[in-house]
């Protein structure tokens, strides 16, 4: 348990499983700088932990699972989110591309929806087979999922994203079931009364222009 995020880590692999947090329309425009503080976890124990030099040289980012600007709403908040226990490898194309778009989104949906979101993020992966990196052996995840809830309203939407270098431009490409994250990953997520677990809304309109505007009259900088 951190301050701003749960999240299951698997000692093993030496990346989480999932993480879950809750982010509205005051986190969602929160004003603490990145300060880029990756660090290992030392609540975990020794040789069940990743760190950044396990990443150099790799190819792969540090990607979070909970993002850093979900959680700069408070200084702890925001050095928790750096904790190498939030992350997991991932290739540049798809941590700084159509990933860093659904969190955009994710912002901008608190913002223009003005209701509390609950957001699961996670990794798939198969640790017999899956790569490794560095001399801790952090398992790469085949995919990434998200799934993200409004708790007003009790729609949901769920994402997967295949590892691999070409990725989509239009975060609808990865839209898919809350059923199908659970068939890939093996896990049953509790959720909200009403939550249609086999449903697949449209996907909700974000303004990221007006996100950046609010951001900036905000904190003086856009997201």
């Amino acid at each position: 348990c951190r301050n701003g995020y749960v999240t299951m880590h698997d000692n093993v692999a030496k990346i989480p499983v999932w993480a879950s947090y809750a982010i509205n329309a005051e986190t969602a425009l929160g004003c603490v700088p990145r300060t880029n503080a990756f660090v290992a976890d030392n609540s975990l124990p020794l040789g069940k932990k990743a760190s950044p030099t396990d990443y150099a040289g790799t190819g792969y980012d540090q990607g979070h699972l909970v993002p850093d600007g979900d959680q700069s709403y408070n200084q702890i908040v925001e050095w928790e989110s750096f904790l190498m226990s939030n992350m997991s490898p991932q290739l540049p194309n798809l941590n700084r591309g159509v990933w860093k778009q659904l969190e955009s989104n994710v912002r901008a949906w608190a913002v223009q929806r003005n209701h509390k979101l609950i957001v699961i993020p996670g990794d798939i992966y198969d640790t017999a087979t899956a790569k490794k990196i560095g001399k801790s052996n952090v398992v790469v995840p085949s995919a990434l999922f998200k799934i993200v809830i409004d708790t007003q309203t009790n729609e949901a939407l769920a994402f997967i994203y295949e590892h691999k270098e070409s990725q989509p431009t239009d975060i609808a490409l990865g839209q898919v079931t809350i059923a199908e994250v659970e068939k890939r990953t093996g896990i049953t997520f509790p959720m909200p009364k009403g939550v249609d677990k086999n449903g697949k809304p449209k996907i909700w309109t974000a303004d990221l222009g007006a996100l950046g505007k609010s951001k900036k009259a905000k904190c003086g900088k856009d997201d």
